[in-house]
């Protein structure tokens, strides 16, 4: 991280004497949200109000908060500081790999995988062995880059932030990488997958510079979801 990233990021960590817990909204919320009560963080009732447009949550520990805020925001919020610890996807944490995120715990939730697919029309006559340069629609220009580059495979990114399914229909590219869950979406936009790239879970992430300068706040809450993690296995 450059030095002027490094100061806002100890700026930040002085404005916040709370700890902050960033938690990412959609579907890992909800898988979410048992380890962090076991761990023994309880929010504040408007944070499951559906109706409340709330960011920032009080909660049962005094001096933890928890903020709200897009999947792909934690790792940000993390890394600069604004946020001391985080609940974030590997797939987040290998796009960006920002040096000041520290990912202890494996949460065992979020399961998925990053995948390349194309037209099912394509399949029968594609191999892809033989691919020296492709044109992929993705959310994941970076994760998507290394992967074909360790093939000697050029990859020409075209970013998108969603729909990534209506590309090769519309002639944007022939295919896409993005994250894959059951496969149903893929399959309703007449989409196969062809190749897996990697594996995706949920950790917990730190900020190296907090768990420095406060380790035994962090460290206590690390433990917390590690027991939170047993128990739950258990």
């Amino acid at each position: 991280m450059p030095p002027s990233l490094r100061l806002t990021a100890k700026l930040l960590m002085s404005v916040n004497e709370k700890l902050v817990l960033a938690l990412p909204k959609g579907r890992i919320l909800k898988e979410v949200m048992p380890l962090v009560r076991k761990a023994g963080i309880e929010p504040e009732a408007a944070f499951d109000d559906d109706s409340a447009r709330q960011l920032r949550f009080a909660t049962n520990c005094e001096n933890v908060e928890i903020i709200r805020v897009r999947s792909f925001d934690v790792a940000t919020f993390v890394a600069f500081g604004a946020a001391h610890l985080g609940v974030v996807g590997t797939d987040v944490l290998m796009e960006f790999d920002y040096p000041e995120i520290y990912a202890p715990l494996d949460l065992d939730i979020g399961h998925c995988y990053v995948a390349v697919a194309e037209p099912k029309e394509l399949v029968g006559a594609d191999d892809p062995s033989t691919w020296s340069h492709v044109r992929v629609a993705t959310k994941y220009p970076e994760i998507t880059r290394k992967y074909f580059a360790a093939r000697g495979v050029q990859a020409e990114c075209i970013k998108l932030a969603g729909a990534l399914e209506l590309a090769p229909g519309l002639g944007l590219c022939r295919r896409i990488v993005d994250l894959v869950s059951t496969g149903s979406t893929l399959k309703a936009n007449g989409l196969v997958e062809v190749e897996r790239i990697a594996d995706i879970t949920s950790r917990l992430a730190v900020n190296r510079a907090a768990w420095k300068t406060r380790p035994d706040e962090v460290g206590h809450w690390i433990n917390q979801f590690r027991e939170a993690i047993n128990g739950a296995a258990s």
